[in-house]
């Protein structure tokens, strides 16, 4: 039989985002046992296994990252929600199979985060950011030599299905932690203008290594995003969305004066351009 006191949300006392610690375990115990039912009662639900969850799960955490992009904090909120029903619904799966369940999950992870923060819970000195970076990779590092007879290496931890862009960010993150990186920007800098200059001579000679020093190129510049703070990935989608609202823009207006993009010679459409860009907002970039 269904949880039937699962079904209508409790009336809380206190404001959105304020709640009590017990209003928070209240709702997680609702969730586990909404997942029960679904698991036992519902067929689409039945089916399902860590492979047919995988690819929907990559697709919501993409959806809270577009929520995270435009500042909807209410999207936000309901895009957590989807993830923490996956992650509810992987615990009874593993639950189901006798490897895992909520509480080990949890717990799992409190022991991580109590092992790699000794600055909190032990005695070790780490004033600054990127001290605790560098002690979490070194304690990360030990701990996966531990886990076998096979040294682990900095860069094992890497899962292979990243996107590149952001594979790289990781990479480079970790030797960092380290010590293997650079000084400051301005080392950084003159990288990216060397491999600039060896792509354009690749490019010059028609070589083959053209995709090579392009791969060197964007390697360096998401380094030296790292030193000035910027993420690279969610920088190269704020300028896909700010491209992609001008052409919209500049299509429209196009349309409204009877025009035909495909037969526009390109110095007109770079006054619809620019007017696109005036009319946003974006008149610079």
């Amino acid at each position: 039989m269904p949880h039937q006191d699962a079904i209508d949300r409790p009336a809380l006392p206190t404001p959105v985002g304020g709640h009590s610690r017990a209003e928070k375990l209240a709702a997680f115990g609702r969730l586990l046992d909404i997942m029960d039912d679904l698991r036992e009662g519902c067929p689409w639900d039945r089916k399902q296994t860590f492979d047919t969850l995988r690819h929907l799960t990559i697709e919501e955490t993409y959806e809270l990252a577009d929520a995270i992009l435009t500042g909807d904090l209410e999207e936000v909120g309901k895009e957590v929600g989807d993830l923490m029903l996956h992650m509810v619904f992987y615990s009874r799966l593993g639950s189901e199979q006798g490897a895992f369940d909520a509480a080990d999950v949890l717990h799992g992870i409190c022991d991580k985060l109590v092992h790699r923060h000794p600055h909190i819970y032990g005695d070790v000195k780490a004033a600054t950011e990127e001290e605790v970076k560098a002690n979490w990779e070194k304690i990360k590092l030990k701990e996966k030599g531990a886990e076998g007879d096979k040294p682990k290496g900095v860069l094992d931890g890497v899962p292979r299905s990243l996107p590149s862009m952001v594979k790289a960010q990781r990479i480079q993150e970790k030797v960092r932690g380290v010590g293997f990186d650079w000084d400051h920007a301005g080392q950084v800098w003159d990288k990216v203008q060397e491999e600039l200059g060896e792509l354009q001579e690749e490019v010059g000679r028609q070589s083959d290594r053209v995709a090579d020093e392009f791969g060197d190129v964007l390697f360096a510049l998401i380094n030296y995003a790292r030193f000035v703070g910027v993420n690279p990935d969610e920088a190269l989608e704020r300028t896909n969305r700010r491209f992609k609202a001008r052409f919209e823009e500049m299509e429209r207006r196009i349309s409204a004066a009877g025009g035909d993009l495909a037969d526009m010679p390109l110095e007109e459409m770079d006054r619809y351009w620019d007017a696109a860009k005036v009319a946003l907002g974006q008149s610079e970039g």
